[in-house]
């Protein structure tokens, strides 16, 4: 069956179903998965409903090498609590960043290029060989995020396409607070200090009260996302 009309069927399959059994059926029956996880302020849902599926799964972790120290760390510690033994650590090569952003300062004046150059060109090369990948993606992020499926067809450019899954996709804050909260899960440091949603240092700034979640991302741009989740391509990313 093409993928479009086998991600249909999913979703209709499992409308009323919930994440974790989602998750259940895209690593045990989705072919070759992997899970793309920021180690954000929310990744923590999405990781611990895989490690109760299977702790060994691949989870492709992006170090754009401007991530704040408290990413960094909550990664390892996150990883060591639920156990995940599969967790990689994905960068630009060196003589690729070396090229095109020596000075790292490529943020400064084209942000868009940076995701590019640190976050969706490793990304695309590490899921080269991937049927199916799994992200943490949510309607209520809002934007291009709002109408958002469970199961979707993925095309990145230059590849066949691939089913990318959303388990979270119908989830809210509530829903969020209330999972890490029933299994005492840890969160990451810089959420009680204003940062509801945590990139790279430099594109990531703290969240005023009643704005949206997303907001200290790339403030005060009309950028919304890095580009690894943008239609047609994992190679267009946050």
């Amino acid at each position: 069956m093409p993928l479009d009309g086998r991600t249909q069927t999913l979703n209709r399959l499992f409308k009323d179903k919930d994440a974790q059994d989602v998750m259940e059926h895209a690593l045990t029956m989705l072919g070759d998965v992997a899970m793309v996880s920021s180690f954000g302020a929310e990744s923590v849902v999405l990781l611990h409903m895989a490690a109760q599926v299977d702790r060994n799964v691949p989870v492709l972790f992006i170090d754009t090498e401007m991530l704040f120290p408290e990413t960094l760390e909550y990664q390892a510690k996150v990883a060591d609590t639920l156990g995940l033994t599969g967790v990689k650590t994905i960068t630009a090569k060196r003589d690729v960043l070396f090229e095109r952003d020596n000075e790292n300062l490529l943020h400064l004046h084209d942000p868009d290029a940076c995701c590019a150059l640190r976050k969706t060109e490793p990304l695309e090369a590490a899921l080269r060989d991937v049927d199916t990948w799994i992200s943490g993606r949510k309607r209520f992020q809002g934007g291009s995020r709002a109408a958002l499926e469970m199961f979707e067809v993925d095309r990145p450019l230059g590849r066949l396409p691939r089913i990318k899954v959303n388990p979270l996709a119908h989830w809210d804050s509530s829903d969020l607070r209330s999972y890490i909260e029933t299994h005492n899960l840890p969160r990451h440091p810089l959420v009680a200090k204003g940062y509801p949603s945590v990139g790279c240092m430099p594109c990531t700034t703290r969240v005023n009260a009643g704005e949206p979640a997303r907001a200290g991302r790339w403030r005060d741009q009309a950028k919304t996302e890095c580009g690894i989740h943008f239609g047609g391509s994992a190679g267009q990313q946050g």
